[in-house]
């Protein structure tokens, strides 16, 4: 039997316009969620949030945009937040925060509030596949897709509901994700995240 949950990826202030690391569409991906979770049947969604205390390495003066970055979702600020237009209470308790003392960009490394992870929330609900959505398509949204398959749950992006930061990247992490086993669903594949249209949205 079939059970689907769907996984919204940081939709934080930080990674919306304005925020510390900003990506273009981010705004508009937050406020097309919850019209779209209002027309879809899930059987369960959670939602995972950067919340950095004191990742090391990851924040840099001097950010390679690679593997350092500039400060952002840090604990106790407004950009650690969820975007205003994203409801997040669509995932009631089951919010999965990672990255309080290191690099963490898969959903799968997140906790909820009391330790559970990510996988362990899916199994207990009986979760065979997942959609994913969020951002960034080529870095947060590409490694918790990946880490889904490695799991062993039928993985799903729908790419109309994701932002991305760069045409380039966003071409290798679709291609990284297209060889390992990741569906992706809506709008042409290789064009950068733009613009929301849930109605390109397919439910497989």
């Amino acid at each position: 039997m079939t059970a689907r949950a769907l996984i919204v990826v940081d939709v934080q202030n930080d990674f919306c316009e304005g925020g510390a690391l900003a990506v273009d569409g981010g705004a508009a991906v937050a406020a097309a969620i919850n019209t779209f979770v209002d027309s879809h049947e899930y059987d369960a969604v959670a939602a995972t949030r950067d919340y950095h205390i004191d990742p090391g390495a990851h924040f840099s003066e001097n950010p390679d945009y690679v593997d350092t970055w500039p400060v952002h979702c840090v604990v106790g600020t407004s950009g650690a937040d969820f975007h205003p237009a994203f409801d997040a209470s669509i995932a009631g308790s089951a919010v999965f925060s990672k990255g309080a003392y290191s690099a963490a960009y898969s959903g799968f490394e997140g906790f909820s509030e009391d330790g559970t992870t990510l996988e362990q929330w899916l199994r207990a609900h009986d979760i065979t596949d997942v959609d994913v959505i969020g951002i960034a398509t080529d870095h947060c949204v590409r490694a918790t897709a990946l880490d889904a398959v490695r799991a062993g749950f039928a993985t799903t992006v729908l790419l109309p509901l994701t932002a991305g930061v760069a045409t380039t990247t966003i071409e290798a992490a679709l291609t990284q994700m297209r060889e390992h086993g990741v569906q992706l669903s809506g709008r042409d594949e290789h064009a950068p995240s733009s613009g929301v249209d849930i109605s390109d949205v397919g439910i497989h």
